[in-house]
């Protein structure tokens, strides 16, 4: 969208210093100011109505909304935006990356949108805090890194969560198949512990989101997370809990630790950690110890195996226990792991369930449950991955199931 920039910076300028004093007025009122200006400034020349309606909606996304990026955002099919300084932004469509036509003026006009951001969710980012993550009022989340940390400008990456992807959903694009989706779900309703595993963008926010939805509603659940994503909409008693960074003086933040350690006196059934990057593994294995079965959490990793070693170095950096002590509480603590990845034409897919068993002769046992099997007969079609989530083993553990009267067939 062409627009005339002096025309548009003009009107800027103006509104930005008419609204210092009034922050907090509505909609309505911002429109009608905008309206005003427009007005004065066709006086003295022409402008088409097509225009003055770019000029009135670019006026309204840079003091309420994402400036030019909120163009981006409006558009479902767009489900990453990465801002490389103001000269450079690239969005993620249909799996592919592509840099955008289009860029900031000025890093003044990307810092403005950037604390637009931060502010309303009550973060904090600046020269001695150069590094937030926040969320938009869709739920998407938003990492920020400013100078001097980025070499580049200030960066902004954007995750889009445009809408629910339900278990159904992921089914029908073949992430999951509706065998091991039904499996999962016998397993969340008898409250085994399972944890998700996975690389950067591999879905684990999203799986975890679909695998929370077979969670009973009359369950009291509690979610923390750094940035609020989870959308349980099925669950009646439930609490949200978003962690918060340290103010400017270095006081006041509230870590994921923090809300697990608080989570336990609020007498939850389950406990649904959305990512565990630190020493709070350690409460978080803690809390599944403690009586909070169907307890689950995501973290990054590149297989099942590899999940655990991260998981007991996450520990050792919190606590300083004996290895063995360790790996006997992961043991314990998790029933059921789920590794996700991208495969070659970008799909997302879960690549394998494994069953956590016991910690005998210094190693955690694992029993593969499900195995992606890639077809290789030659049909697939070009650049497309053929494959599927096959059964390869026998769930070991059935407790949790007869307890709650379930069956697997």
């Amino acid at each position: 969208m062409e627009r005339n920039e002096n025309l548009y910076d003009e009107l800027h300028e103006k509104l930005e210093l008419a609204l210092s004093d009034m922050r907090h007025i509505a909609d309505a009122e911002l429109y009608a100011m905008i309206d005003e200006e427009i007005a004065h400034a066709e006086s003295g020349r022409f402008l088409p109505v097509k225009k003055k309606f770019e000029l009135r909606s670019s006026l309204y996304n840079a003091f309420r909304k994402l400036d030019i990026l909120q163009e981006l955002v409006d558009r479902r099919e767009i489900t990453e935006i990465m801002v490389n300084g103001k000269d450079q932004v690239f969005v993620e469509q249909n799996g592919r990356v592509v840099r955008w036509d289009k860029s900031f003026k000025s890093d003044e006009q990307l810092e403005d949108m950037i604390q637009q951001i931060v502010s309303r969710v009550n973060r904090t980012v600046n020269v001695s805090v150069p590094i937030a993550d926040a969320r938009l009022e869709d739920g998407s989340r938003v990492h920020v890194v400013l100078p001097p940390i980025s070499l580049s400008g200030p960066i902004v990456t954007i995750r889009k969560f445009p809408e629910v992807i339900t278990m159904e959903k992921l089914i029908g694009c073949g992430s999951v198949t509706p065998e091991a989706a039904e499996f999962l779900r016998k397993l969340v309703q008898a409250g085994y512990n399972i944890f998700i595993s996975g690389g950067t963008n591999s879905g684990k926010t999203t799986f975890l989101n679909a695998l929370s939805s077979f969670i009973p509603e009359e369950e009291r659940v509690i979610t923390i997370e750094d940035s609020a994503e989870l959308q349980l909409k099925h669950i009646r008693n439930i609490v949200r809990l978003e962690t918060r960074c340290a103010n400017a003086q270095g006081e006041g933040a509230v870590t994921i630790a923090d809300l697990i350690r608080a989570s336990l006196r609020m007498n939850p059934d389950r406990i649904v950690v959305g990512e565990v990057r630190g020493g709070e593994a350690l409460d978080m294995l803690q809390a599944m110890n403690t009586g909070h079965d169907g307890s689950l959490s995501t973290g990054h990793g590149n297989s099942p195996k590899d999940m655990l070693f991260r998981l007991e170095t996450m520990v050792l950096s919190g606590a300083d226990l004996p290895l063995p002590a360790i790996r006997s509480q992961i043991a314990s603590a998790i029933d059921i792991m789920i590794h996700l990845g991208r495969l070659r034409d970008h799909s997302r897919h879960v690549l394998s369930i494994m069953e956590v068993g016991a910690y005998q002769n210094g190693e955690i046992c694992l029993n593969e449950l499900y195995s992606f099997r890639e077809n290789r007969n030659g049909s697939a079609r070009k650049g497309k991955v053929e494959g599927e989530l096959k059964k390869t083993g026998e769930l070991k553990n059935r407790e949790k199931l007869l307890s709650a009267g379930i069956e697997l067939t």
